[in-house]
């Protein structure tokens, strides 16, 4: 697969059917990969609830789904924060189109579509150590835990700085 082939549209209301099917894959895939449990993602994951929250009531975040041939096989929010800060909210690719530059491409496309962010930020699990070697490739760096705010569930934060 090309992943100059994938398009990029902003999430309505009438995609999250397609897209709570393909992220309920996508974290089912890793809990069941990392976690050895048929079932695990954040609240709201499987039912359209994630959406609801994290995209929909907040005027600063703008998610967008992946499509290859007008197929949803992914999305991903962006927060854009005040004095230039963006925070990845989530990202997720359908299982089947996995290591094929799907994520790589996507990331591409933020860095183009919010040029002047001057840092980027993202939590993720501490056990999601595939996506943890993803987001290093990328250029972003672990925030030392020390720094970071603590949470019932040890989630590791990243950070870029624009170069």
């Amino acid at each position: 697969m090309e992943p100059a082939s994938l398009t990029f549209e902003e999430i309505v209301e009438t995609d999250l059917p397609a897209l709570t099917d393909v992220m309920t894959r996508a974290f089912d895939d890793d809990a069941q990969r990392y976690l050895g449990q048929p079932h695990g993602g954040p609240p709201g994951y499987d039912n359209g609830d994630f959406f609801r929250t994290w995209l929909f009531p907040y005027k600063e975040s703008v998610g967008y789904k992946i499509l290859r041939q007008g197929k949803i096989i992914g999305a991903f929010i962006v927060w854009i924060l005040p004095g230039g800060h963006n925070n990845l909210g989530a990202m997720f690719v359908d299982p089947v189109y996995q290591d094929k530059g799907v994520g790589t491409r996507a990331w591409h496309f933020v860095e183009e579509t919010y040029p002047d962010a001057l840092s980027r930020t993202l939590e993720m699990p501490e056990w999601s150590t595939r996506n943890h070697g993803f987001y290093k490739k990328l250029g972003f760096c672990r925030v030392p835990p020390e720094v970071q705010k603590p949470s019932d569930e040890r989630m590791i934060l990243y950070r870029k700085k624009k170069a």
